[in-house]
């Protein structure tokens, strides 16, 4: 089968490709990727995949005609039996090949898209031309279905890998490499985490607004507020490393940078924050922390109302509000080791109840027989 996306950089579109790779290959199925490739390369060659090199991603119309040729010739010399598109401009390519070759075409709607300009309705409603339309989360289900009533929508949740990201399985060595990276060897604070990218509706701004905000309640330095994930380098990196001068939290609050052991920097943290400003699609940083045990506090919007039990799991608050952030972070710096165990364990049980990359994969495989005719 042939997955299309237009890069493979590490976001969750290709995390979503390799780990679908992964479950066609193992299958014995053949796991064809067309993409320009990127800095996951290796790990869908590790997973069993094989990537064609190709720039799916590009919009122009005759780039999309060329695109369509191409991927036609390909299905026929690969003997492909399903084209899964998971981006808007490979799924143009996508659709016209797989129609011209006769090949079920299935697509995964990954985003919000929105439609703020004409034609923007026209161009994201390839999406929903697969048969079925995966949607990511009952929320972006939803959405299409208010969208494109015609559509045959399969809701099939993104997941964790609940055997990478479990703490049993984290060594020490791995916590203590990062924690020397970060400066935490010697520093007993807990460490309230936002992962993500640096990116404005990431909500890292009000991030540091609700630490500045904790530490006038608590009159001391006695947490960390830590952001970990994109280049602190960039024009946003230094906007949001001034925003921590200008509140004077520079002792509490700080930017970590790119990780590559997610599993063992959510180790480290007391309490995961996903704080995005605009809806999730479905939100995997705060699957995975949940994952390992981790309390977590999300905006509630979006995806985060499916995977963020309010109270059971963590907490949701309303998305920008610096003070009810700063609210929820007492709560759960409030609560004894117990209970904040307790809750961790609620989230891991939850998340491997409905939120598994391997229940992602089994369902994935098993509209692929449906389509193919197998199932």
């Amino acid at each position: 089968m042939l997955q299309l996306t237009p890069a493979l950089d590490g976001g969750g579109v290709e995390r979503g490709t390799v780990e679908i790779a992964q479950a066609v290959a193992r299958a014995g199925g053949v796991a064809l990727v067309a993409s320009k490739g990127g800095r996951m390369e290796s790990a869908l060659a590790r997973a069993g995949g094989r990537l064609i090199r190709m720039e799916v991603g590009r919009k122009a119309p005759w780039a999309i005609r060329a695109n369509a040729k191409a991927l036609a010739e390909l299905i026929r010399a690969e003997g492909v039996e399903v084209v899964h598109a998971r981006s808007r401009a490979p799924a143009w390519a996508g659709w016209f090949a797989a129609k011209a070759t006769g090949v079920p075409f299935v697509t995964t709607w990954h985003g919000v898209y929105k439609e703020n300009f004409p034609g923007k309705s026209l161009w994201n409603g390839i999406m929903a031309r697969g048969r079925p339309v995966i949607a990511v989360s009952e929320f972006i289900a939803e959405m299409i279905r208010v969208r494109h009533p015609s559509a045959e929508v399969v809701t099939i949740p993104r997941g964790a890998d609940v055997a990478a990201f479990d703490p049993a399985a984290i060594s020490g060595a791995r916590t203590a490499e990062l924690a020397e990276r970060w400066g935490l060897v010697e520093d007993p604070r807990p460490v309230v985490m936002l992962p993500g990218r640096l990116t404005r509706w990431k909500g890292q701004a009000h991030f540091i607004d609700a630490c500045a905000t904790l530490r006038e309640r608590r009159g001391a330095d006695d947490f960390l507020f830590l952001m970990v994930g994109g280049e602190p380098d960039s024009p946003y990196g230094r906007e949001m490393a001034a925003r921590i001068r200008e509140r004077g939290v520079e002792g509490c609050c700080a930017l970590a940078g790119h990780c590559d052991d997610m599993a063992a920097g959510l180790k480290l943290a007391s309490v995961v924050v996903s704080a995005s400003l605009e809806p999730e699609a479905f939100g995997r940083v705060a699957v995975e922390a949940q994952a390992m045990g981790r309390p977590v506090i999300a905006t509630d919007h979006g995806g985060a109302r499916e995977t963020v039990e309010d109270g059971l799991t963590g907490w949701r608050y309303p998305p920008g509000d610096a003070q009810a952030l700063a609210d929820a972070v007492q709560a759960a710096l409030s609560m004894d080791e117990s209970a904040r165990e307790h809750m961790g364990l609620a989230g891991r049980t939850r998340v491997m109840q409905r939120f598994s990359t391997e229940g992602m994969q089994r369902a994935t495989l098993e509209i692929y027989d449906r389509v193919t005719g197998r199932g």
